[in-house]
């Protein structure tokens, strides 16, 4: 079992930044693949990037290519997503997420992510 915190949330100004935190306890990141999904009010959830754990390959959804990057850190047994350059609608809830896939993935898709946070909310407004 991985239990998932999310932090780093709160209300930004388009053009801002925020860095998202992911801590994660019961079991380590280090064996396991990272993603960051999202989600809109009225909105499905989506993909926003994803971090392998053997060849740390990334994924970013197109949306926010060249503006977020993802990270992690064994050693403290986090994630981060540090957002860049926000909008308005980049406005959402922001997951964590964790695999069990047993190897790297096939592509950054919720499917693959078994363990959730409760999430953190993103506003970018004026």
């Amino acid at each position: 079992q991985v239990q998932l915190v999310e932090s780093g949330g709160g209300l930004v100004q388009p053009g801002g930044s925020l860095r998202l935190s992911c801590e994660a306890s019961g079991d380590t990141l280090d064996s396991s693949a990272v993603g960051w999904f999202r989600q809109a009010p009225g909105k499905a959830r989506e993909e926003v990037s994803c971090i392998n754990r053997r060849d740390r390959r990334t994924y970013y959804a197109d949306s926010v290519k060249g503006r977020f990057t993802i990270s992690r850190d064994n050693a403290k047994n986090a994630a981060y997503l540090q957002m860049n350059d926000l909008r308005p609608e980049d406005t959402a809830t922001y997951y964590c997420a964790v695999s069990q896939f047993p190897g790297d993935l096939p592509v950054c898709d919720e499917s693959f992510f078994v363990y959730w946070g409760q999430g953190t909310r993103v506003a970018v407004s004026s």
